[in-house]
């Protein structure tokens, strides 16, 4: 069975106040974007190991077992030990740890996988819940539309938000933020009526609706900052830093026409119909 896990955009981002349990409230607003990886599962009979985890595409740092589908098949096979032996490929589109949620959706995509091929009939409900082992992004991929977020990111209210006909340019530098040290950077904002800015059009959003890892992301990595004044520079209605980075995207009424030698060669560009 093949599916193709999604990415996903922060629109507005606030970080409300930490946590006793050590985790931060936040506002944002989940976008799901037309981008994938592909992930396939293979049951494997013959196969002595519980799984065995082959990647392709873009590069994964980091041992199998850290792998959020190895994890995700894990957690099921605790409760269904009955799970049989399976071979599981991951190519990789998304850049990882860019703000965009590639993981997490790997992760919860593995989760449904895993129960429409084996019949477990897990709800959605208990997927949730699963997912929410997994990461604080998780749950939403397991809904995947356009949903206001609060608390961790997994209590979420469906919004009437389509960009459908407009285009975004997406823009990663290559560059790594660590998330740990970004909320340690953050003020609490407090609520910033991230819900009703986007019922506003997009053309008003700019100046409103703001990402609270910005300020200090910015500071510390100038480059990003960058990027995001060149998509306004050329026409961009919006443009906002994902989550807590690199990542930076730019929504337009038509398809950028931005030269794309004004960015470094190894960024990573993609321009996207929505």
């Amino acid at each position: 069975m093949i599916v193709f896990p999604n990415c996903k955009i922060n629109i507005g981002l606030s970080i409300i106040g930490k946590r006793s349990d050590g985790y931060h409230n936040l506002e944002t607003v989940f976008y799901p974007l037309p981008f994938y990886d592909v992930l396939e599962v293979i049951h494997h009979s013959g196969q002595h190991e519980d799984y065995t985890l082959t990647t392709s595409g873009i590069e994964i740092e980091g041992a199998a077992e850290n792998n959020l589908c190895v994890k995700a098949y894990r957690l099921l096979k605790h409760d269904f030990p009955q799970l049989p032996s399976v071979k599981i490929h991951l190519h990789k589109a998304i850049p990882s740890g860019a703000g965009l949620g590639g993981g997490s959706a790997d992760g919860a995509f593995m989760l449904m996988l895993l129960n429409d091929k084996f019949k477990l009939h897990l709800t959605e409900e208990k997927l949730l819940q699963y997912a929410l082992m997994l990461g604080s992004d998780c749950p939403f991929f397991i809904i995947n539309k356009p949903s206001f977020a609060q608390q961790r990111g997994e209590v979420m209210q469906p919004v009437q938000l389509d960009l459908s006909g407009y285009h975004l340019m997406l823009i990663n530098p290559l560059i790594h933020v660590n998330t740990g040290w970004a909320f340690s950077q953050v003020d609490y904002s407090g609520s910033n009526n991230i819900k009703s800015i986007i019922e506003q059009p997009v053309e008003t959003w700019q100046g409103k609706l703001e990402n609270a890892f910005e300020q200090p992301v910015f500071e510390k990595y100038p480059e990003i900052k960058i990027i995001k004044n060149v998509l306004l520079k050329n026409g961009a209605l919006f443009a906002s830093m994902s989550g807590s980075g690199s990542s930076v995207y730019g929504i337009f009424s038509n398809p950028a026409d931005i030269d794309l030698n004004v960015f470094p060669s190894h960024y990573f560009v993609q321009q996207l119909a929505l």
